[in-house]
């Protein structure tokens, strides 16, 4: 099997996908097509949502904007190191050797990941303690502490993972394409499971209690107000429309996403396991799972365009002004010509 593998190296490039690689290129085309096309999604995906957020205000006045900027900069610095595979995969020279790039490059986009899953963590406590606790809400959450939550979060996250420079074992599949990280960085299942209790499984207890007691206490508060309103018809003789928990509509489109999240990685969290626990891998299954997780960082943008009524009148409002600006500097250029063509402005004079 390793005779063979080896004397394939030198007529082949090293491919994950090995039926993604054609004799009449010289690189791994399905591959590539899969992580540029994926690129170009996230970095265009999440420059949108960043760019929608300053055209409109009323994101911002949730306090969990703070959190959803992160995670679309952290999205966004996901898509731009995913140029890195690609540009390794078309066997364009990179600058350090291959082993140190693929450390990097796995280290940078488990980070940036753990970012995001902590950050969803956040927002879920966010919105459980405005819902437990709304009178000292503004007192308890403020822009000081956002601003130093979101400092912690990425600190953490860090430390998390920086033992994997120090032979602690492979953070995760990311880097994969790189023939060294596929071939000579292995995984550690005590590393593993200092990632799962650091990391994975506190982020998703919290998110399962936050949002466990959101939606209990947003149906609680529902009931409560529709029999309000039934004895207040009954007194009255007027009928009137039965009003759900106000903070129930955003925790959906919040949960929507966390959702999705946890279902792009859940596969690449129980491969990464199984992995680990057996010592069997699979490059097939290790480039699916990874990418298929590195996907969600644009599902995001999907989410929010398709369930955020802010965020669809914010990207009109983009839209309509990038409209107008190409609009007025089209007539200005054509008010230009004009005046060029005029024979008053040439040099009759």
């Amino acid at each position: 099997m390793n005779s063979t593998l080896d004397g394939n190296q030198s007529s082949h490039p090293f491919c994950l996908l090995t039926f993604g690689y054609l004799e009449t290129v010289d690189f791994c085309l399905l591959e590539v097509l899969i992580i540029v096309f994926l690129t170009v999604l996230i970095i265009s995906g999440n420059i949108i949502v960043i760019f929608v957020f300053h055209c409109a205000p009323l994101l911002n006045h949730h306090t969990t904007s703070y959190f959803i900027h992160t995670m679309a900069y952290a999205d966004l610095l996901v898509g731009v190191s995913c140029l890195v595979p690609s540009l390794s995969l078309l066997h364009y020279p990179l600058p350090v050797e291959e082993s140190l790039t693929c450390q990097v490059f796995g280290f940078v986009v488990s980070v940036l990941k753990s970012v995001s899953m902590a950050s969803l963590a956040c927002i879920s406590i966010d919105r459980y303690i405005a819902i437990t606790k709304p009178l000292t809400y503004n007192t308890l959450v403020t822009p000081w502490r956002l601003r130093l939550c979101i400092f912690l979060i990425w600190l953490y996250s860090t430390l998390v993972f920086l033992p994997s420079f120090f032979h602690w074992g492979k953070p995760g599949y990311h880097g994969d394409v790189f023939r060294w990280c596929a071939e000579s960085w292995h995984t550690d299942p005590y590393f593993t499971l200092f990632i799962v209790v650091m990391l994975y499984a506190p982020a998703a207890l919290i998110v399962c209690f936050t949002y466990f007691n959101i939606f209990r206490i947003c149906q609680q508060h529902t009931k409560e107000i529709s029999e309000r309103q039934a004895r207040f018809s009954s007194q009255s003789g007027e009928t009137g429309e039965v009003q759900t928990c106000p903070d129930k509509r955003y925790a959906m489109v919040l949960f929507r996403i966390t959702s999705v999240f946890y279902i792009l990685w859940l596969p690449y969290i129980i491969y990464f396991l199984l992995e680990s626990s057996t010592g069997h891998s699979n490059r097939f299954a290790s480039f699916l799972t990874t990418w298929l997780a590195i996907s969600n960082s644009f599902c995001n943008c999907v989410i929010y365009s398709l369930s955020n009524s802010v965020f669809q009148r914010g990207l009109k409002r983009l839209s309509g002004a990038m409209c107008t600006s190409c609009a007025s500097q089209t007539i200005a250029k054509d008010a230009y010509t004009v005046r060029s063509k005029d024979p008053l402005n040439g040099c009759h004079i």
